[in-house]
Protein backbone atom coordinates (compact mmCIF):
# COMPACT_ATOMS: atom_id res chain seq x y z
CA UNK A 1 0.00 0.00 0.00
CA UNK A 2 0.98 3.56 -0.81
CA UNK A 3 2.55 5.55 1.98
CA UNK A 4 0.52 8.67 2.90
CA UNK A 5 2.12 12.11 1.34
CA UNK A 6 2.76 14.34 4.15
CA UNK A 7 3.49 18.10 2.65
CA UNK A 8 5.92 19.70 5.35
CA UNK A 9 6.52 23.91 4.97
CA UNK A 10 9.31 25.34 4.21
CA UNK A 11 11.78 27.93 5.07
CA UNK A 12 13.06 30.47 2.34
CA UNK A 13 16.27 31.44 3.52
CA UNK A 14 19.78 32.54 1.56
CA UNK A 15 21.65 29.43 1.35
CA UNK A 16 25.40 28.77 0.38
CA UNK A 17 26.69 24.86 -0.94
CA UNK A 18 28.88 24.12 -3.25
CA UNK A 19 30.03 26.84 -5.04
CA UNK A 20 26.74 28.35 -5.51
CA UNK A 21 24.87 31.14 -3.33
CA UNK A 22 21.99 32.21 -3.17
CA UNK A 23 18.30 31.66 -2.33
CA UNK A 24 16.67 28.49 -1.36
CA UNK A 25 13.52 26.36 -0.17
CA UNK A 26 14.99 24.64 3.12
CA UNK A 27 13.97 22.23 5.55
CA UNK A 28 15.71 20.54 8.70
CA UNK A 29 16.17 17.01 7.69
CA UNK A 30 15.12 16.07 11.04
CA UNK A 31 11.32 16.83 9.58
CA UNK A 32 11.43 14.39 6.89
CA UNK A 33 13.10 11.45 8.75
CA UNK A 34 10.67 11.53 11.30
CA UNK A 35 8.51 11.66 8.31
CA UNK A 36 9.94 8.44 7.42
CA UNK A 37 9.95 6.94 10.56
CA UNK A 38 5.80 6.99 10.99
CA UNK A 39 5.66 5.80 7.90
CA UNK A 40 4.50 8.77 6.00
CA UNK A 41 6.35 9.86 2.40
CA UNK A 42 7.55 13.71 2.69
CA UNK A 43 7.45 16.32 0.55
CA UNK A 44 8.52 19.76 0.85
CA UNK A 45 6.14 22.95 0.69
CA UNK A 46 7.99 25.84 -0.29
CA UNK A 47 5.57 29.39 -0.37
CA UNK A 48 3.48 30.21 -2.76
CA UNK A 49 1.97 33.33 -3.42
CA UNK A 50 -0.09 32.59 -6.27
CA UNK A 51 -4.27 32.63 -5.92
CA UNK A 52 -5.47 29.19 -4.35
CA UNK A 53 -2.18 27.69 -4.06
CA UNK A 54 -2.46 26.21 -0.40
CA UNK A 55 -6.06 24.66 -1.48
CA UNK A 56 -4.45 23.11 -4.32
CA UNK A 57 -1.83 22.01 -2.36
CA UNK A 58 -3.13 20.48 0.58
CA UNK A 59 -6.24 19.22 -2.05
CA UNK A 60 -3.28 16.95 -3.52
CA UNK A 61 -1.91 15.94 -0.25
CA UNK A 62 -2.72 13.21 2.78
CA UNK A 63 -1.43 15.36 5.62
CA UNK A 64 0.39 18.49 6.55
CA UNK A 65 2.85 19.53 8.96
CA UNK A 66 3.28 23.39 9.48
CA UNK A 67 7.37 23.28 10.57
CA UNK A 68 9.09 25.41 13.04
CA UNK A 69 11.17 28.50 12.49
CA UNK A 70 10.71 32.38 13.11
CA UNK A 71 8.61 34.20 15.08
CA UNK A 72 4.62 35.56 14.03
CA UNK A 73 4.40 38.95 13.07
CA UNK A 74 2.54 40.43 15.92
CA UNK A 75 0.02 42.71 13.97
CA UNK A 76 -1.80 39.10 12.71
CA UNK A 77 -2.68 38.65 16.38
CA UNK A 78 -3.39 42.40 16.88
CA UNK A 79 -0.29 43.24 19.01
CA UNK A 80 2.73 45.62 18.93
CA UNK A 81 6.14 43.63 18.81
CA UNK A 82 8.05 42.85 21.89
CA UNK A 83 11.59 44.62 21.62
CA UNK A 84 12.52 40.60 21.65
CA UNK A 85 10.46 39.41 19.01
CA UNK A 86 12.49 38.57 15.59
CA UNK A 87 11.80 40.53 12.51
CA UNK A 88 8.58 39.81 10.54
CA UNK A 89 8.60 36.99 7.64
CA UNK A 90 5.30 37.81 6.17
CA UNK A 91 5.43 35.81 2.81
CA UNK A 92 5.55 32.76 5.40
CA UNK A 93 3.22 33.51 7.83
CA UNK A 94 1.09 34.13 4.65
CA UNK A 95 1.69 30.85 3.28
CA UNK A 96 1.44 28.51 6.28
CA UNK A 97 -1.72 30.80 7.64
CA UNK A 98 -3.34 29.38 4.18
CA UNK A 99 -1.95 26.01 4.62
CA UNK A 100 -3.91 25.52 7.74
CA UNK A 101 -6.96 27.13 7.03
CA UNK A 102 -6.78 24.81 3.55
CA UNK A 103 -6.39 21.85 5.96
CA UNK A 104 -8.75 22.51 8.60
CA UNK A 105 -11.51 23.07 5.69
CA UNK A 106 -10.85 20.25 3.64
CA UNK A 107 -10.58 18.36 6.69
CA UNK A 108 -6.79 17.13 5.86
CA UNK A 109 -5.12 16.05 9.25
CA UNK A 110 -2.94 18.83 10.26
CA UNK A 111 0.20 18.75 12.51
CA UNK A 112 1.49 22.42 13.70
CA UNK A 113 5.23 22.32 15.44
CA UNK A 114 6.41 25.10 17.35
CA UNK A 115 5.75 27.89 14.95
CA UNK A 116 3.59 26.18 13.51
CA UNK A 117 1.68 25.30 16.69
CA UNK A 118 1.37 29.19 17.37
CA UNK A 119 0.22 29.91 13.90
CA UNK A 120 -2.58 27.45 14.33
CA UNK A 121 -3.38 29.43 17.52
CA UNK A 122 -3.32 32.52 15.49
CA UNK A 123 -5.41 31.47 13.01
CA UNK A 124 -7.80 30.58 15.10
CA UNK A 125 -8.08 34.54 16.47
CA UNK A 126 -5.93 33.56 19.50
CA UNK A 127 -2.92 35.63 20.46
CA UNK A 128 1.45 34.71 21.58
CA UNK A 129 3.32 35.49 24.18
CA UNK A 130 5.96 37.06 22.99
CA UNK A 131 8.44 36.19 24.99
CA UNK A 132 9.45 33.75 28.25
CA UNK A 133 12.46 32.22 29.31
CA UNK A 134 13.42 28.90 30.10
CA UNK A 135 12.61 26.50 26.66
CA UNK A 136 15.51 27.00 24.99
CA UNK A 137 19.55 25.81 25.75
CA UNK A 138 21.14 28.72 24.63
CA UNK A 139 21.46 30.09 20.78
CA UNK A 140 21.23 27.46 18.63
CA UNK A 141 20.83 24.30 21.51
CA UNK A 142 17.88 22.33 22.62
CA UNK A 143 16.50 22.25 25.96
CA UNK A 144 14.66 19.49 27.28
CA UNK A 145 11.77 19.73 29.90
CA UNK A 146 9.08 17.73 30.73
CA UNK A 147 5.48 17.87 29.09
CA UNK A 148 2.62 16.05 30.33
CA UNK A 149 -0.86 15.02 28.72
CA UNK A 150 -4.18 16.51 29.34
CA UNK A 151 -6.34 13.03 30.11
CA UNK A 152 -9.05 12.31 27.46
CA UNK A 153 -7.43 14.61 24.63
CA UNK A 154 -6.38 13.01 21.28
CA UNK A 155 -3.04 13.86 21.94
CA UNK A 156 -2.89 11.48 25.23
CA UNK A 157 -4.43 8.92 23.23
CA UNK A 158 -0.88 9.16 21.09
CA UNK A 159 1.20 9.96 24.33
CA UNK A 160 -0.16 8.45 27.28
CA UNK A 161 2.40 9.56 29.94
CA UNK A 162 4.46 12.53 30.75
CA UNK A 163 7.60 12.11 28.27
CA UNK A 164 11.18 15.01 28.03
CA UNK A 165 11.19 16.53 24.71
CA UNK A 166 13.18 19.12 22.61
CA UNK A 167 12.40 22.46 23.10
CA UNK A 168 13.58 25.67 21.61
CA UNK A 169 11.42 28.29 21.77
CA UNK A 170 10.59 31.93 23.02
CA UNK A 171 7.21 32.49 22.32
CA UNK A 172 3.92 30.85 23.58
CA UNK A 173 0.33 30.30 23.25
CA UNK A 174 -1.39 33.35 25.04
CA UNK A 175 -5.13 33.09 24.64
CA UNK A 176 -6.12 30.06 22.96
CA UNK A 177 -7.89 30.28 19.54
CA UNK A 178 -11.66 29.45 18.97
CA UNK A 179 -12.18 25.57 19.14
CA UNK A 180 -8.58 25.26 20.69
CA UNK A 181 -8.29 23.31 23.44
CA UNK A 182 -4.54 22.73 25.51
CA UNK A 183 -3.77 19.01 25.79
CA UNK A 184 -0.67 19.21 27.53
CA UNK A 185 1.53 21.35 29.68
CA UNK A 186 4.71 21.71 30.68
CA UNK A 187 5.93 21.96 34.51
CA UNK A 188 5.55 25.76 34.43
CA UNK A 189 2.12 25.43 33.24
CA UNK A 190 3.28 26.77 29.12
CA UNK A 191 0.84 25.56 27.10
CA UNK A 192 2.47 22.74 24.73
CA UNK A 193 -0.12 21.14 22.72
CA UNK A 194 -3.21 22.40 21.88
CA UNK A 195 -5.73 20.38 19.23
CA UNK A 196 -9.27 21.72 17.36
CA UNK A 197 -12.00 20.22 19.12
CA UNK A 198 -15.28 18.92 17.75
CA UNK A 199 -13.54 18.50 13.89
CA UNK A 200 -13.61 15.12 12.60
CA UNK A 201 -9.78 14.97 11.02
CA UNK A 202 -6.28 15.37 13.50
CA UNK A 203 -5.74 19.50 14.01
CA UNK A 204 -3.00 19.21 16.58
CA UNK A 205 0.13 21.31 17.31
CA UNK A 206 3.00 21.08 19.57
CA UNK A 207 5.12 23.49 21.28
CA UNK A 208 8.47 20.85 21.09
CA UNK A 209 10.49 19.61 18.21
CA UNK A 210 9.96 16.22 18.00
CA UNK A 211 12.15 16.19 14.29
CA UNK A 212 14.67 16.82 17.39
CA UNK A 213 14.24 13.67 19.13
CA UNK A 214 14.12 9.84 18.30
CA UNK A 215 9.94 9.49 19.63
CA UNK A 216 8.02 9.20 16.81
CA UNK A 217 4.38 9.10 18.50
CA UNK A 218 3.30 12.72 17.60
CA UNK A 219 4.02 12.27 13.86
CA UNK A 220 2.85 8.95 13.86
CA UNK A 221 -0.55 10.00 15.02
CA UNK A 222 -0.13 12.65 11.97
CA UNK A 223 0.67 9.27 9.49
CA UNK A 224 -2.00 7.47 10.83
CA UNK A 225 -4.83 10.22 10.57
CA UNK A 226 -3.63 10.89 7.21
CA UNK A 227 -3.25 6.81 5.75
CA UNK A 228 -7.08 7.00 7.39
CA UNK A 229 -8.45 9.85 5.33
CA UNK A 230 -6.09 8.50 1.87
CA UNK A 231 -8.49 5.27 2.18
CA UNK A 232 -11.67 6.54 3.08
CA UNK A 233 -11.50 9.33 0.34
CA UNK A 234 -10.69 6.61 -2.45
CA UNK A 235 -13.63 4.45 -1.04
CA UNK A 236 -15.41 6.96 -1.37
CA UNK A 237 -16.75 7.62 2.30
CA UNK A 238 -16.19 10.18 4.85
CA UNK A 239 -12.91 9.92 6.76
CA UNK A 240 -13.16 9.50 10.60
Amino acid sequence: MARPVIGISTYQEPARWGVWEMPAALLPAGYPRLVRAAGGLAVMLPPDDTADAAREAVEALDGVVVAGGADVEPARYGASPDPRTGPPSRTRDAWELALIEAAIDRGVPLLGICRGMQLLNVARGGTLRQHLDGHTGGTGVFAEHTVTPVPGTRYAEAVAEPVAVPTYHHQAVGRLGAGLTASAHAEDGTVEAVELTGHDSLVLGVQWHPEAGEDPRVMAALVEAAARRRSATRAGVPAP
